[in-house]
């Protein structure tokens, strides 16, 4: 099929689109379009930035256009389930741009934010919910929704949503649904584990894939440099100010290890900000902000961002430490080459990293270019200095019975200059959508 029309939408949809400037599908939006219209529940595989969120978006959309009618109180007739706050944002806009003067009753449910006013926007209904686990158990625990008039579920991301820590909060949401229901499972990659666990939701799902899974597209020029883990940081600096870097995403394992990475970059006169699952929402819009727009040109950040944040002039992303799921690592590259564009995926790894290493280059089926593995001095402002303590940062002031441990530490604590975030792009593709707010701590540790 090689027209919306083709597809089957209706007329209102139709017209949407072509206000948008948009009259082809995507291959994945041709194939998996046409069974949701149908009711069939469908797992749709393709890689980052094919268009995924429209493939499903407008299943559920010509249905509105079909029939509208006047929701209960505390119900939702569609629901979309997303594992990051960022991503559901993201889904919500593109709704709106695809939907024309349909304008879908929508209401999103995430964390880092007050729920009182989400509570408020349920008490009436809604037709297009779009939430984070976490946040969906918090209000159902609350009687604030209910699930029994939800036609279509969507769960976006489904690899990630199925994995250990999403996947007890999902079973207990999935069986609050009808038992009639349509279930449509997206994601760009669907390993055969995660596969198994989606057939305990699915009824006799039709499989569309349109690319390899897993495989990183090919504008993408990937690289390693091996090196000792004490080396990581000044190697990472030293990229940093040499490679022709405009806009770059370091990921890092942990949600610490974020905080630190990003306050050693910052007092190497490197802009950074850093973003992961212990900042309240207001604290990563801005974050995201300030990248999207170029006022800090260095994001920070857990896999928390390797999903559902399309920034088109990403020109490298930067693995410090290498993830412990292969798959990440391929939501981790697609952050950059976006948009037609080119980019660099630049990966550190010491001698504890090589299995994960060896797993990456299982799973995309290629070995990735090793380069620049020469061991590197420290950088000039740390000489002199013992090795563990990030240059220019100094201690605060602690309680004497914790000073004799406070110096021992490998690096301080304290906040880190965030960022906001502002457009999407392409409502076809996977776009990420923040809106601009202020900034407030929080202690939350959910990622979601």
């Amino acid at each position: 099929m090689t027209t919306f029309k083709e597809l089957g939408l209706s007329r209102h949809l139709l017209s949407a689109l072509t206000a948008e400037g948009l009259s082809t599908p995507t291959p994945i939006q041709a194939q998996a379009i046409p069974p949701q219209l149908e009711n069939r529940d469908v797992i749709a595989i393709a890689q980052t930035g094919t268009g995924k969120t429209a493939a499903f978006l407008l299943p559920m959309l010509d249905m509105l256009c079909q029939r509208r009618e006047r929701n209960r109180p505390k119900s939702c007739r569609f629901l979309v389930l997303s594992p990051t706050r960022e991503l559901a944002l993201q889904i919500e806009r593109n709704a709106r741009e695809l939907s024309g003067s349909l304008n879908p009753r929508t209401v999103i449910l995430v964390g880092g934010v007050k729920p009182g006013p989400q509570i408020q926007k349920l008490k009436g209904g809604t037709e297009l919910l779009i939430a984070t686990p976490g946040r969906l158990e918090d209000l159902l625990s609350q009687n604030a929704l209910q699930l029994g008039d939800v036609e279509t579920v969507v769960l976006d991301e489904a690899d990630q949503m199925l994995d250990l820590g999403f996947y007890p909060a999902i079973r207990r949401i999935m069986g609050k649904l009808p038992a009639k229901r349509q279930t449509v499972m997206v994601s760009a990659t669907m390993p055969a584990k995660i596969k198994s666990l989606a057939a305990e939701f699915q009824n006799d799902p039709l499989t569309v894939a349109v690319a390899p899974a897993a495989k990183p597209i090919d504008r993408i020029e990937q690289s390693v440099q091996f090196l000792p883990k004490e080396q990581k940081r000044e190697r990472l600096t030293q990229l940093l100010q040499t490679e022709d870097v405009t806009s770059a995403i370091v990921f890092t394992r942990t949600k610490r290890g974020a905080d630190r990475l990003c306050k050693q970059l910052v007092n190497a006169g490197i802009g950074a900000c850093a973003i992961h699952g212990n900042k309240s929402q207001n604290q990563r819009e801005r974050a995201l902000s300030q990248f999207r727009n170029g006022e800090t040109p260095v994001l920070v950040a857990t896999d928390v961002a390797a999903r559902g944040i399309d920034i088109d002039d990403v020109s490298h992303v930067f693995n410090f430490e290498l993830p412990n799921v292969a798959e990440a690592y391929v939501h981790r590259i697609g952050r950059t080459a976006r948009a037609g564009k080119s980019g660099q995926a630049i990966s550190l790894c010491d001698a504890s990293e090589k299995e994960l290493l060896a797993d990456i280059e299982k799973l995309i089926g290629r070995k990735i270019r090793s380069s620049g593995n020469k061991d590197i001095a420290p950088a000039p402002e740390t000489q002199g200095r013992p090795k563990q303590k990030p240059e220019g940062m100094k201690a605060k002031a602690k309680p004497a019975s914790r000073r004799k441990r406070s110096r021992k530490t490998t690096s301080g604590t304290g906040s880190v200059p965030q960022e906001r975030s502002h457009r999407g792009g392409h409502p076809l593709s996977d776009v990420g959508f923040l809106r601009n707010s202020g900034c407030r701590t929080s202690s939350s540790t959910r990622v979601a």
